[in-house]
């Protein structure tokens, strides 16, 4: 739920502190009823929206929520990078409706879903005869934010256009030739490395230069595994009410596998996983959802294991534990983003002892993750 906190005896360290943690806003009292109902409905509205693919205690989100809420009073063009399906939008959103701004449109563009012939006429509106026939994207987002999404795909013609609009502020409509003034604040997301797209002469370096004043990478899920718990909960209670049903619940080695997946798709493959498990559970099981009921693709992430079972069964006692310990330690490991302090918690050893046993077994730790570098303890 999105937190406003109301005291009359707070600092300006615990201020800092709250929204560190999460908090829409800090108010001090007295608090008049004017200036109190936009503050309840900005927070309703906006972190409500981003509660799908920011919401979490991990320190990634955390830092992520700090940010924009910096960003959002700036007024600066924003690029947003990350994976695809981290939730790109959902922070551009959430930025707007912390903004000033946020009594005005946010207008959303996706570059992908446009052809190029549809790009310029969507964007900036058509005009016939001095008469304006269709207002584009950018006379929508007047006095708001345009969220350009997957901006590497923009045409070529039309990133000339764009670049014109950041430096003036003003475009003219297909068909026009009148100077149309806007005020907008543009930000723009990518799943792609815009150094690549402009060495290979696709993306404008200048427009790049326009865009990136502030640059924020949004976290993949594989880096803020804490947090899955937290979103699988609140995905299992969401599509569980459209079906009708009491929200189940995850068994652990369920969770363990959820946390452990690699999870490509990032948070968007999460919800999508979720709502499929829900509405394929047998009528007898759709309270509590198992590992086994889990799609194979997260399955087969889970177990990543090197020996099966038959390969176990003609080994000696001593190299089969070691296969499973070996496994089980990379499998925790990997839940638990690399630390080992709360590796050690849940499997129920002492930090010093788990030290040694991933020595002995060979298992190098990094952050995030295995295989290479020093032991994550952050």
């Amino acid at each position: 739920a999105p937190v406003v906190v109301l005291t009359g005896h707070g600092t300006v360290p615990d201020a800092v502190e709250a929204m560190r943690l999460g908090a829409h806003t800090f108010l001090m009292k007295p608090v008049d009823a004017d200036s109190l109902e936009p503050t309840l409905r900005q927070a309703a509205e906006g972190v409500g929206r981003a509660t799908d693919a920011l919401m979490g205690t991990s320190e990634a989100v955390r830092r992520l929520r700090a940010v924009i809420d910096r960003l959002a009073q700036a007024d600066e063009h924003v690029l947003l990078t990350g994976e695809t399906g981290t939730g790109k939008e959902v922070a551009a959103r959430l930025l707007h409706s912390w903004s000033p701004r946020s009594d005005s449109a946010f207008v959303s563009v996706s570059a992908a879903r446009l052809s190029p012939e549809r790009f310029d006429e969507e964007l900036f509106g058509i005009e016939k005869d001095g008469r304006l026939v269709q207002a584009g994207m950018l006379e929508k987002a007047h006095g708001g934010t345009l969220f350009l999404d997957e901006v590497a795909d923009m045409p070529w013609t039309t990133q000339g256009k764009i670049l014109r609009v950041l430096t003036d502020q003003s475009f003219v409509r297909v068909g026009g030739d009148r100077q149309i003034r806007v005020d907008v604040r543009f930000v723009s997301a990518t799943a792609c490395d815009l150094a690549i797209e402009i060495a290979e002469g696709r993306f404008r370096e200048d427009l790049f230069y326009r865009l990136n004043v502030v640059p924020v990478e949004i976290p993949p899920l594989s880096g803020r595994r804490e947090d899955i718990p937290d979103l699988a909960n609140h995905y299992a209670a969401r599509f569980a009410s459209e079906h009708r049903i009491p929200p189940p619940y995850f068994s652990d080695d369920a969770m363990a596998a959820l946390q452990a997946c690699e999870w490509p798709g990032n948070v968007r493959q999460l919800r999508n996983i979720i709502e499929r498990t829900i509405i394929l559970a047998p009528a007898n099981r759709v309270h509590t959802i198992d590992a086994d009921m889990l799609p194979s693709e997260v399955i087969n992430s889970y177990e990543g294991t090197e020996h099966n079972v038959t390969s176990l069964m003609g080994a000696p006692l001593r190299e089969a534990r070691e296969a499973f310990e070996r496994e089980y330690l990379r499998v925790q490991i990997k839940r638990f983003s690399g630390n080992i302090s709360k590796t050690a918690a849940f499997v129920g050893m002492e930090r010093s002892a788990l030290h040694r046993k991933l020595k002995l077994l060979g298992i190098s730790v990094r952050k995030n993750g295995l295989e290479e570098g020093e032991d994550n303890d952050a």
